[in-house]
Parts: structure tokens; C-alpha cells; sequence
């Protein structure tokens, strides 16, 4: 028999987004059974095609996309963009056609010839530090915005602050380990969609958030879905 798995509106259903004027972060991520966040290089790897349906519902959701620059290198990012079906029902609620995109790079070690860039459906943003941006930003005028926010390092306080008075308040980061990390050490996640893969991968791959002080972060569970092929889709919020 085919393998049984969530329809757009279930999943629609059960990663509802409550009425919110600020910011809210959630983050989007996949994980082995045994903790790995990727499978020869990559998280895609570890996932289905429920996870990849959740994905579009999760950016279907969102206001802005937020990703690491290390994640898009080793990912692949092209542009991304959401379904004509997608579309209407961002439309229907008010939004946007299309998520933005923000991609976080302290460094600024990207090229404006990207895919990222060059596929982009919406100008994106690139969130940086001011030393960076005084550096290389000027290379990125014809494909992003360029948003300096710290001196040193990245400032995602900051950058949540300027993603409001952009009128983006429900962000999704997909992205990598260092930058949950950070945002955890940060005290800003809100939410995490953890999808568990029915795989063990060993070898040496990390977790889903690296770089992070050790401290007991309490969560609450808050929704669990799962499918025919063996994935378990579990909702988390912060308390």
C-alpha cells in the first residue's frame, strides 16, 4: 500500500501561527534518530516528502526565510519562492505574495553571481556586521539590500528589530547550527519544528545547535504529527 502521509491542509493546520504583531522566530529543522544533522554533507538528505511539504507550509507561513551563509553554501540555495496555490492563500490573509529572504553572513563571504541572488523572486536581504558591509557591501547593490548590524559580530537582536520595521513579523530560520545556536544563547526562539528522521547516521555530523552555552532551555511539546514512512514531525514552544 502507498505510505499515508499529512495533506497540505493538516499540516496547515497543525503549524497554525497564533495573531501576532512582533517579531516571532521559528526555527526549521531535521535530525536523525541518532542526533545528526546531516547525511553526507547535507540535511536534505535526512528528510521525505512530508518534510519537504512541511517546508513549503512552514515558508507559506512566514514573512521572511532566514538562513546562515554557511547553509547556503552547503545546501545549494537557489531562490525560493512558494506554489500559485501558496500564493493565494497569502493573499487571502494579507501577506505578501512571496517570504523574503535573509541570508546572515558575518564575513560577507558570498558573490553577488549566487544562486541565492541571481534566483532570487523578491530583492533579498543580507544581514551582516558594519565592518563587512563597509567592506564588501557596496559589491551587492544591484542584487540585495545590505543590512549592517553590529560591529564585530552579527547582532541578531538587532536584526530582528530591523525585520520589524519592515512589517515582517513571523520569521522562520532554516539555519544552520551556529546561527540556532546563537539565537538560543540569545534568548529569541520562539518555536522549533523538529522533524526526526527514521534513520541512524553516526560518523561525525553535528546537532541541530552548535556553539550554544550549555543551560537547560525549557520547551513545551505542542504538537506531534508523523507519516506512513516513519517521520516524526514534533512542534516545540519556547516557555
Amino acid at each position: 500500500m502507498p505510505a499515508s502521509r499529512p495533506t497540505r491542509d493538516e499540516l496547515l493546520e497543525a503549524y497554525a501561527l497564533p495573531d501576532r504583531d512582533d517579531v516571532r522566530v521559528r526555527m526549521n529543522f531535521v535530525s536523525s534518530a541518532d542526533g545528526a544533522v546531516t547525511l553526507d554533507g547535507t540535511s536534505g538528505a535526512l528528510g521525505g516528502p512530508t518534510d519537504r511539504a512541511l517546508m513549503q507550509v512552514l515558508r507559506t507561513m512566514a514573512d521572511v526565510v532566514v538562513v546562515g551563509a554557511g547553509t547556503v553554501r552547503a545546501e545549494g540555495y537557489g531562490g525560493i519562492r512558494v506554489d500559485d496555490r501558496d500564493v493565494d492563500w497569502r493573499r487571502a490573509r494579507g501577506i505578501d505574495d512571496q517570504p523574503a529572504l535573509a541570508v546572515v553572513s558575518g564575513g560577507l563571504r558570498l558573490e553577488p553571481g549566487d544562486a541565492v541572488f541571481a534566483e532570487a523572486v523578491r530583492r533579498p536581504v543580507i544581514v551582516t556586521t558594519d565592518a563587512a558591509a563597509d567592506a564588501r557591501g557596496d559589491a551587492f547593490d544591484a542584487v540585495a539590500d545590505v543590512v549592517p548590524c553590529g560591529a564585530l559580530a552579527v547582532d541578531l537582536a538587532a536584526m530582528l528589530d530591523d525585520f520589524r520595521r519592515r512589517g515582517w513579523a513571523q520569521v522562520l530560520c532554516e539555519g544552520g547550527p551556529h546561527l540556532f545556536g546563537a539565537l538560543l544563547d540569545a534568548d529569541l526562539v520562539d518555536e522549533v519544528c523538529l522533524t526526526l528522521a527514521p534513520r541512524f547516521v553516526g560518523g561525525d555530523a553535528g546537532r541541530i545547535a552548535q556553539g550554544a552555552a550549555e543551560s537547560d532551555r525549557r520547551f513545551a511539546l505542542e504538537g506531534v504529527v508523523t507519516d506512513d514512512d516513519g517521520f516524526l514531525f514534533l512542534r516545540y514552544a519556547a516557555l
